[in-house]
């Protein structure tokens, strides 16, 4: 039966052919976009600007081959981690990150900077003076309360519901539940964790935290770090997050590693320590040499679309779209402001 009707649609087929009837069949469907091509067809009324007084240059020394080497930090706004970022301006206009190091480099983990015998297992000198002015933080400031609270029976209600109407209308079309506490979402342009009634920022490749020692110090911007590995989501409401690198990354990520405890450089590599000549806060440099950045904004109908293409990506070299993508692999595009 099975031949026969093989057969049979093998002669329809020749007859239509020989009809000269046209092919009736739908066009073929043209390549999903991928996540970039959707960010470079944003309109610019979607992008951004980054305030200049939210922008540190950091000066690295040249590299072997002379080669200048500059990191542009984008500074956390409020509500987040105001106390420690307004310190981070203090020290950045007293020139107290000037002359400082990079101290160590753990794989996969960790780069951080700071005075290189202050709070350093390899310390040999004295410690610089703390510039005056510096704000005391306690570790209650980790965490911030949502503007959005919600009861705890309702939060579990919608975190099983991630994507519907009931979590977008508390917590927004980017929540995703998250086993670091409750669930995450992007706010205003940065990665979030979020519970019942709290939300606080969230280690993501880039970003940048204050070193601190144990509780209840909770770091002055002192020593400062960013991320080079896989996300650190454990240190999440253990340490405060103050901002992001947004160029430069490549600068810090390929230094050398530390052999010492924890990634340090021990006595021995002294050498490896790469010099930090000078930090500015941008709005403190002459005009001509602002670095202007813009990102694009994450409540826009663009970032929802980037968000998915992130999460499940149909463009052409991909077999099996994932079908999801944690809180850290939906990074916010980020870039200089156009003729700027």
């Amino acid at each position: 039966m099975i031949k026969h009707l093989l057969l049979a649609a093998a002669t329809l087929s020749l007859a239509t052919a020989a009809n000269g009837q046209e092919n009736t069949s739908s066009p073929a469907p043209q390549p999903a976009l991928s996540p970039n091509a959707i960010v470079d067809a944003a309109a610019p009324g979607e992008w951004i600007t980054i305030p200049a007084e939210d922008l540190l240059v950091m000066t690295l020394a040249p590299d072997r081959d002379g080669n200048s080497r500059s990191v542009i930090i984008q500074l956390m706004p409020a509500p987040f981690s105001t106390g420690w970022v307004q310190n981070i301006r203090t020290f950045a206009r007293a020139k107290w990150y000037d002359s400082i190091s990079v101290n160590r480099v753990q794989d996969n983990y960790v780069v951080q900077w700071g005075d290189p015998n202050y709070d350093n297992p390899e310390a040999e000198g004295e410690a610089k003076a703390l510039p005056d002015g510096l704000k005391v933080m306690e570790e209650s400031q980790y965490k911030l309360r949502q503007p959005f609270a919600m009861s705890e029976a309702a939060f579990s209600a919608a975190t099983k519901q991630a994507g519907t109407n009931a979590v977008a209308e508390f917590l927004g079309p980017l929540f995703r539940p998250d086993p670091y506490g409750g669930g995450s979402t992007i706010i205003a342009g940065w990665p979030i964790g979020v519970d019942a009634d709290e939300m606080w920022p969230v280690h993501c490749y880039g970003m940048i935290g204050v070193g601190r020692g144990y509780s209840p110090d909770t770091g002055s911007g002192a020593e400062l770090y960013t991320v080079i590995g896989h996300a650190p989501r454990h240190l999440d409401r253990n340490i405060a997050l103050v901002g992001r690198i947004v160029e430069g990354m490549e600068h810090l990520s390929s230094l050398p590693r530390g052999s010492g405890a924890l990634g340090f450089y021990t006595a021995d590599e002294f050498d490896k320590r790469t010099p930090i000549q000078s930090v500015r806060v941008a709005s403190d440099l002459p005009a001509a040499d602002q670095p202007a950045f813009e990102y694009l904004a994450t409540e826009g109908e663009t970032f929802a679309r980037y968000a998915d293409a992130r999460a499940n990506r149909r463009d052409p070299f991909f077999i099996v779209p994932a079908g999801g993508a944690d809180i850290c692999n939906i990074p916010v595009p980020v870039r200089r402001t156009p003729n700027g």
